[in-house]
């Protein structure tokens, strides 16, 4: 746990900064709950992402999926190495992180499957910044039954 962003190392600031940026495209007229993420590819290349929703509910879509949906097409066959969120209500930041939901976690787990070996993730809030080292620490008991 860190509790600032000059804690982190320069690689994990850059993708935090990347996030918070993106988080400033957010489009949620609905929920007023804007995030942000930023996603670190095997080739150097960060790809931001934001929620965007729909009064068409649920036709929206999470920051989180934004990135790696938009990542997948731009660098097929690239793994992705690490991903940042941010998240907070009318373009700020909470205090504590805001964590993905269930449906992001599970996609997640199949992109860090695709990768080969882990992707870190970096939540980031304004008073506390957490990191975990795989997915799986945030989705124990990932879903692969169809392998």
């Amino acid at each position: 746990m860190f509790s600032s962003l000059d804690e982190l190392s320069a690689a994990d600031k850059e993708l935090a900064k990347a996030a918070i940026a993106a988080q400033k495209t957010s489009y949620a007229p609905y929920s007023k709950f804007n995030v942000g993420a930023a996603l670190l590819m095997g080739n150097g290349e960060i790809v931001p992402g934001s929620n965007q929703e729909n009064a068409a509910s649920p036709s929206g879509l999470c920051a989180e999926r934004t990135a790696m949906f938009a990542a997948a097409v731009r660098y097929p066959g690239v793994p992705m190495k690490a991903l940042a969120i941010t998240g907070g209500h009318k373009m700020s930041i909470c205090d504590e992180p805001a964590t993905p939901c269930g449906g992001c976690r599970q996609v997640m787990a199949e992109y860090q499957k695709l990768a080969g070996g882990p992707i870190s993730v970096l939540l980031i809030g304004a008073r506390q910044i957490w990191k975990f080292a795989r997915i799986d620490d945030l989705l124990p008991f990932i879903f692969t039954s169809l392998d």
